[in-house]
């Protein structure tokens, strides 16, 4: 068994959490991870955390990556890669546009880094759990070796391909989230505004080939105006603009989401970027 001296480098909803279950992990003495390490652009005083990224991943043949978006990896990698790390493992968990994982890869390759391409789907209270499921993509060797670690905070691990494949299987399934829970607001606006109650609905969708484990989880929240963020509006946003460049690249025209998107940024800029996705009801609450 390889063992992981890790560096978590993003500690936000859910690189604190895969931090939190890492360092659990090394305190009942699994024999896989020799330490934990952490540090985020904005200091949070977690257990680990260190005052610059150099000093996290110092000592770590493992780093992984819980990052926002392109953006903050374009600039956290850039000063990863600056590090001595020839021989470890870089695997970056942030959702990210394709050519920036081609990037990193790419730069990896350069510098004798192996690259998994490895962002997840699963939300706070999944993280906490080690509930997440992770895709991946890049050598299988590689993804074997590094499966226990991901396994600490994930549920499972799926094989997409090489490089590349997991951050497109990431955002056409996010595509998918994105599209369903704005026809889930509209479905309870216009049922509620025929008397139907929000019960109701909830049950006969869940009894209806089109219920799903998002339909449950996000319709009774919606209904009470709960927004509490488990995967931000935001988030969403960006993980949409992604998707449709990729269809954009592809000569596809996807209505769909290209509406939804539109959406999601008319309601950040009313103020609700924070807040969940599923605050695509927002509106309808205030009819």
């Amino acid at each position: 068994m390889t063992s992981w001296n890790i560096a978590v480098l993003g500690l936000g909803i859910i690189g604190s959490r895969a931090s939190k279950n890492l360092q659990q992990a090394q305190a009942v003495g699994d024999s896989g991870i020799a330490s934990v390490t952490c540090w985020n652009r904005t200091p949070k005083s977690q257990p680990g955390e260190l005052p610059t990224l150099e000093e996290a991943v110092a000592s770590a043949n493992l780093v992984l990556l819980y990052l926002k978006d392109s953006v903050a990896v374009w600039e956290v990698a850039a000063k990863v890669l600056a590090c001595p790390l020839e021989g470890r493992v870089l695997v970056n968990h942030s959702t990210i546009d394709l050519a920036t994982t081609k990037w990193l890869a790419g730069e990896c390759a350069a510098q004798g880094i192996v690259f998994l391409d490895c962002p997840f789907t699963g939300s706070r209270e999944a993280a906490a759990a080690g509930g997440l499921v992770y895709y991946a993509g890049g050598p299988a060797d590689w993804i074997d070796k590094v499966e226990p670690v991901l396994l600490k905070s994930g549920k499972s691990v799926l094989r997409c391909g090489e490089v590349g494949t997991a951050t497109i299987m990431k955002l056409v399934t996010n595509l998918i989230s994105a599209c369903t829970v704005q026809a889930l607001a509209e479905a309870l606006a216009t049922a509620t505004s025929h008397g139907i109650s929000p019960a109701a609905l909830t049950e006969a969708v869940d009894l209806n080939a089109s219920g799903s484990v998002l339909a449950a989880m996000k319709l009774p929240t919606m209904a009470t105006g709960d927004f509490d963020t488990h995967f931000s509006l935001a988030n969403m946003l960006k993980d949409s603009r992604y998707v449709l460049d990729l269809a954009a690249e592809a000569g596809l025209d996807t209505p769909s989401i290209r509406t939804v998107s539109a959406r999601m940024a008319e309601l950040c800029d009313q103020g609700l970027a924070e807040k969940d996705y599923s605050a695509l009801a927002a509106p309808y609450l205030k009819a």
